[in-house]
């Protein structure tokens, strides 16, 4: 077959098209020109998210990451070393880090440079896939030039413009995901093009494959999968592997293994990494939680999900909450386990007949492995973000069978009226994807937009409950944000995280003796949690209860020396019990910690005051008053006057 110029018939010859059925349009054939196709993609696919640089920072993590760390922000050596030594959210991503640096010094802290940062580089990954499917598409299916184009083009487009590619593109933190991408297909070009190469080019392209490889996993390290997606590549479609005993231990085999031994030890050592990583922040979801016989029912669910995700991208939301119980014999988990054993079975059983079935199960099984929950972290069951990598596999399916339609129309084998039918619902199909990627980006707009949205997907959610009751904490409005607080509780009892923001409630209202319960209730779970421990030992002052306040301050200074409001509220409670000169050492220890700190200098006054240093009371009143006027007009005209 030759394309969709003409038919091929026998003696070689061939037959002339039929003007207006077979002939591609003007428009079409311009619009598959190879120079135009990846910058057609990459315009395509940023215009299609362009909404995401109308969102802010959101407090889903991009508080710890970005807009209260300064750790990150600028080029200096001092935070080249931070980046490259930092694990911080259980991730180790210098790279992903770097950029984010390179945002700093040019946007400072405008949330749009940091967007438009995150949406360059996913309208990159868009021609970048286009290159990619354009060589396994040709090794699959022998497609003519034209089919072949536009093959490439419509996996590529089904690739880029998908809804779940909304979180990875709409959250600032995610630039790890389309960072990681981007290398991660560069990665697998260079090897598509060392595999057909020969010579020193070949020794060139391989070193540089590795390169881009390393590139990817200071990026992200979920991209630790590529050496085993290589393999399959390696199987189908470039068939250097298998087909015989030869084919798998022969010499050419043997040659076709030990190229893939960096690729080996650079995704074993991102491994170890990302578990370093992760346990450090004692993110991974331990045994007693989630047993053993709970980790089946968590892979051929998450083998499911974004299978149906990816089909239908319906009620996505910015988190899927992990079940308080898991177990495989439950419907959500058992119907999943018997969709996806019946599909593992039919792939393999069509392995010859159709190799690309099983190629693409097995690349999807594998780029889901270090996410799937076999090893778990985190409060979810799936994120969307995960199908960034295992996704890919699909569209290219959707690709060969776009090229099969256009083949089939152009052999006859499919009728003119059902070729345009077909057309026609692609497009609308992508038209429709389109639509709801520019709609699901936008849910990242803001905080509140974003645990209101999660919860229209999931009233159920107990996190969303409680992340969207912070956000109303933070605005001041206390009872609705004890609202969803209880909720939360209604939803999971077992969720100890909560009593903490009641306990602020609680406190805000007056209420210390709720407040300091709820407190303690969390405390009993996380001993060592400084903000809490400060937390109590607040309402105990307030309570009027100095002498049991110091022992949580005192503690809360010991877990964590350079927490000012512990040294501030410890301040208050000696100064209540009349140690003076005490109280006067933490003031001054709260101001060498953060000096602008207004509660420490307020101490300072009154300590100054009541121990007869009125200078000494007059200086810090008028440094107060620079920093805070409201807290130092507390003290009242008739206070100053009696300096």
């Amino acid at each position: 077959m030759h394309g969709i110029e003409g038919i091929e018939v026998a003696g070689g010859t061939p037959a002339r098209p039929i003007a207006g059925r077979l002939s591609p349009p003007i428009a079409l054939r311009a619009l598959l020109t190879p120079r135009l196709i990846p910058l057609g993609l990459a315009i395509v696919t940023f215009l299609v998210f362009l909404p995401a640089l109308w969102n802010g920072f959101v407090e889903w993590d991009d508080q710890i990451n970005l807009y209260e760390n300064p750790s990150y922000r600028g080029l200096t050596w001092t935070h080249i070393r931070w980046m490259f030594s930092t694990v911080l959210m259980g991730h180790w991503i210098p790279l992903t880090w770097l950029t984010f640096g390179l945002d700093y010094v040019i946007w400072d802290m405008n949330p749009l440079g940091y967007h438009l940062t995150n949406l360059v580089i996913f309208a990159l990954n868009a021609p970048a896939f286009y290159f990619v499917a354009l060589r396994l598409l040709r090794k699959a299916t022998g497609f003519a030039d034209g089919t072949l184009r536009l093959s490439a083009l419509v996996a590529a487009l089904f690739f880029a413009i998908h809804p779940l590619r909304a979180e990875s593109v709409g959250w600032a933190t995610e630039r790890r995901d389309v960072l990681s991408g981007l290398f991660f297909l560069l990665t697998v070009l260079m090897y598509l093009k060392a595999c057909d190469a020969g010579g020193r080019r070949r020794g060139w392209l391989l070193a540089g494959s590795i390169g881009m490889y390393i590139l990817a996993l200071v990026s992200k390290a979920s991209v630790m999968v590529l050496p085993f997606a290589l393999v399959v590549l390696d199987i189908y479609p470039l068939r250097r592997l298998g087909g015989s005993v030869q084919g798998w231990i022969g010499a050419r085999a043997r040659a076709v293994w030990l190229e893939k031994i960096p690729f080996l030890v650079l995704g074993v050592a991102g491994g170890v990494v990302t578990y370093y990583a992760q346990n450090a922040n004692m993110f991974i979801t331990p045994l007693e939680r989630y047993p053993v016989s709970a980790r089946p029912a968590m892979v051929f669910f998450s083998l499911w999900f974004y299978l149906s995700k990816t089909a239908v991208p319906q009620a996505l939301s910015p988190l899927y909450e992990l079940p308080q119980h898991v177990s495989l014999l439950g419907v959500q988990f058992l119907v999943p386990a018997i969709v996806v054993t019946a599909i593992t079975v039919a792939v393999i059983a069509l392995r010859h007949r159709w190799p690309a079935g099983l190629a693409v199960w097995a690349y999807y099984a594998i780029c889901l492995g270090p996410v799937i929950g076999i090893v778990h972290s985190g409060h979810q069951l799936t994120n969307d973000r995960y199908s960034y990598l295992a996704g890919m596999g699909f569209s290219l399916l959707v690709g060969a069978a776009a090229g099969a339609v256009v083949r089939a129309s152009a052999a006859r084998l499919l009728r003119p009226f059902l070729a345009r039918a077909v057309a026609g619902l692609g497009v609308a199909w992508f038209l429709s994807f389109a639509y709801l990627s520019a709609h699901q980006v936008q849910i990242w707009r803001d905080t509140e937009s974003l645990w209101r949205y999660a919860l229209e997907a999931d009233p159920e959610c107990a996190i969303c409950h409680g992340n969207l009751g912070v956000k109303l904490t933070h605005r001041g409005e206390i009872e609705l944000a004890r609202m969803e607080f209880d909720r939360v509780i209604a939803l999971r009892p077992d969720n100890v995280k909560v009593h903490q923001h009641i306990g602020y409630t609680y406190a805000v209202r007056g209420d210390r003796a709720r407040a300091i319960e709820h407190f303690k209730v969390y405390l009993k779970r996380y001993p060592n949690d400084v903000d809490a421990l400060n937390n109590v030992g607040a309402a105990l002052l307030n309570d009027k209860r100095a002498r049991e306040a110091l022992e949580p301050l005192q503690y809360a200074i010991k877990v964590k020396p350079g927490h000012v409001l512990s040294h501030v509220n410890l301040g208050y409670a000696y100064a209540d019990l009349g140690d003076l000169p005490r109280a006067k050492s933490l003031f001054r220890e709260a101001i060498a910690l953060k000096f602008d700190t207004p509660e420490a200098w307020f101490g300072l006054v009154r300590i100054n005051y009541d121990s007869g240093d009125v200078r000494g009371a007059r200086t810090a009143w008028g440094i107060l008053g620079q920093i805070d006027a409201r807290l130092a007009g507390r003290f009242g005209p008739a206070f100053v006057q009696t300096w």
